[in-house]
């Protein structure tokens, strides 16, 4: 099973047994790890050690803990990429926004042109319920969602299991972009109308409609989500004047009291 380990930074090669086990195809998907006391008697090491183990493995997307359940392995890689890149995010602020926007155009049009080529009717069924959500939805969050889900489909679709992991992944660090595609008039409505032509090129399995749909539909969404961004700026800066304006008449209606009471 496992080895003792008595080293510095116990908790990092307690995680690498664990992890090698899983590499190595001793642990897969749905296998349950041991109990925080059994982990720690195994290893021989404190339940301190076990816990943060078990957080690094969390972090790289390996397993998931369940309250009240237990933790289990899992193959969500993409939280790793997530993490990652969300990290990436943090310290370049806006700018590494529009890398990764830039990424998804570079990307999505061969993506969509590829998944055209052999796409299945079970993947264009599930594209097709997506459009029904975001249809008939007016919630912003399963819009949002719906539209996520659309783009991984699409990338399922290509038969490359990575290509999926990676598009969740940047999509979901765009969530708040594509939120604000909602604040520009008649973004939805637009990101709806490329969506159906994604849809009907790679249903028609057409490569070079796909790519071309799909490069619209980012043109659109950098378009909208400028358009957005300008909207937001000039209410903040709208917002900022109408409060000036009113502490000013606050401040002079005072005045005007206090020369009264005098």
């Amino acid at each position: 099973m496992y080895e003792p380990v008595r080293t510095s930074r116990l908790f990092e090669q307690v995680a690498h047994q664990i992890e090698q086990r899983i590499l190595e195809g001793d642990l897969i998907w749905g296998d349950q790890l041991p109990s925080e006391r059994d982990l720690s008697r195994q290893f021989q090491v404190s339940r301190t050690v076990i816990r943060e183990a078990i957080k690094a493995l969390a972090q790289k997307g390996l397993i998931e803990i369940h309250s009240g359940r237990g933790t289990f392995i899992t193959n969500d890689t993409s939280l790793a990429v997530r993490n990652s890149l969300h990290l990436m995010i943090q310290l370049g602020g806006q700018e590494r926004t529009l890398d990764l926007m830039q990424v998804r155009e570079i990307l999505e049009p061969e993506i969509a042109a590829l998944a055209a080529s052999q796409i299945e009717p079970e993947h264009l069924a599930r594209m097709q319920d997506c459009l029904d959500v975001m249809d008939e939805t007016l919630d912003p969050d399963v819009w949002t969602s719906a539209d996520l889900e659309f783009h991984t489909i699409l990338a399922e679709a290509t038969g490359n299991p990575l290509i999926p992991q990676i598009i969740n992944a940047i999509m979901d660090l765009l969530r708040e972009q594509r939120i604000r595609i909602g604040l520009a008039k008649g973004g939805p409505e637009r990101g709806q109308l490329h969506h159906k032509r994604i849809l009907k090129a790679v249903a028609q399995h057409d490569p070079e409609a796909a790519r071309k749909t799909m490069r619209d539909h980012l043109l659109q969404v950098r378009q909208d989500t400028e358009s957005a961004t300008r909207s937001a700026f000039e209410f903040d800066a709208f917002k900022k004047d109408e409060d000036e304006i009113l502490r000013k008449h606050i401040w002079q209606l005072h005045q005007k009291q206090k020369g009264e009471v005098e």
